[in-house]
């Protein structure tokens, strides 16, 4: 009897409990092909349009441009006609005339001069090149930047006896004393500013990748030439302060774009939790960006000659690489956001911080 019992309900879960699963699974997996079809054609629709639209903005501002330049040659043509008139008049004055007549037509001839003059002197400007905002999107640096993202970790052969670095190699966090004893010598690590470096060279391609700065108020993140120097507290071993490093820098409440000493503010309406980074070798393009809006917050236009690594610094709680995986759903997101205001300002005392 309980053989019959058991056999009476393997037969009821097969062909009520089972069979019923089936048609679920097979109804769920239609409803999920739909979405993802739909899903699918939402978002090549909106790169569709994304893309007729930058096309469109790249071929106004190239006719823009070609009609300054047309502008340019009909003036510039029109002026060495003028030129070349007057140059020829006052040559065949000064060859056939006699000292007693050029005294006479002394006005004359300076008139002449003086409207030669003001012809002025040609040049080259911004007008007569195309602007490389123009094909600037927010949609498709959300999509290029997601694409391109590595997974990274700091060399601990470069790290800075000021920090100290995890496990897993992906967080640096300030010391604000140096430690009981000091890192063994390698003519790799920064001895007196607290920076770190990341062993993967950068020299082809297009690559992205994100940092955790969370509430550090003094941190840098960038890129520099791997024969930036390590050693000593001068500038050549200060990220930011010479010409073979470019940094986004926050100290003080304040961000800025730093090169070869020179130090370019950025203003924000919202201090971002972590800064994108994304480097287009051919393009010679770096980006700094919220990867949460998507905006940009710098963008560098350099041709580099040697390979780069990505650098930082921290003077102020902890950095982390942030490593594939990780909340990667946000990265997905086109929020817009503005760029001109006020700057964050931080809410907390400034404390245990060092001038990086």
């Amino acid at each position: 009897e309980k053989m019959q019992l058991q056999s009476l309900r393997i037969e009821r879960f097969i062909k009520h409990t089972l069979t019923a699963k089936e048609r679920a699974v097979q109804v769920e997996a239609s409803i999920a092909r739909e979405r993802v079809v739909a899903q699918v054609n939402s978002v090549r629709e909106a790169l569709e349009e994304e893309e007729q639209r930058l096309l469109e903005a790249v071929q106004r501002e190239q006719e823009r441009v070609e009609q300054c330049l047309l502008t340019q040659q009909v003036h510039w043509n029109k002026a060495l006609d003028t030129l070349t008139q007057a140059r020829t008049r006052l040559v065949h004055t000064l060859t056939h005339s006699t000292d007693a007549a050029l005294m006479v037509s002394e006005g004359a001839l300076g008139t002449e001069i003086e409207e030669a003059e003001g012809v002025g002197e040609p040049r080259d400007t911004q007008h007569l090149n195309v602007c490389r905002e123009c094909s600037d999107s927010e949609l498709m640096l959300g999509m290029w930047a997601t694409h391109s993202l590595i997974s990274l970790r700091f060399d601990e052969r470069t790290v800075s006896p000021l920090l100290s670095l995890s496990p897993d190699g992906h967080t640096l966090t300030f010391i604000p004393k140096r430690r009981g004893q000091a890192p063994p010598y390698d003519p790799a690590r920064f001895d007196s500013w607290p920076n770190a470096l990341c062993s993967y060279a950068l020299s082809s391609g297009t690559h992205a990748w994100l940092l955790e700065v969370g509430t550090s108020a003094a941190f840098k993140v960038g890129v520099c030439y791997s024969s930036m120097e390590r050693k000593g507290s001068g500038n050549d071993a200060r990220l930011g302060y010479n010409a073979k490093s470019w940094v986004l820098s926050h100290y003080d409440g304040n961000f800025s774009f730093c090169h070869s000493g020179c130090n370019v503010a950025i203003a924000m309406v919202k201090r971002p939790s972590r800064v994108g980074l994304l480097l287009d070798w051919s393009a010679h393009t770096l980006l700094f960006y919220d990867p949460d809006s998507k905006a940009v917050l710098h963008a560098v236009r350099q041709v580099f000659s040697e390979p780069l690594l990505p650098a930082c610094a921290v003077a102020d709680q902890s950095v982390s690489i942030v490593m594939l995986g990780f909340n990667m759903h946000s990265l997905c997101g086109f929020s817009t956001s503005c760029q001109s205001g006020v700057c964050w300002q931080k809410k907390k005392p400034f404390i245990q911080c060092i001038h990086l």
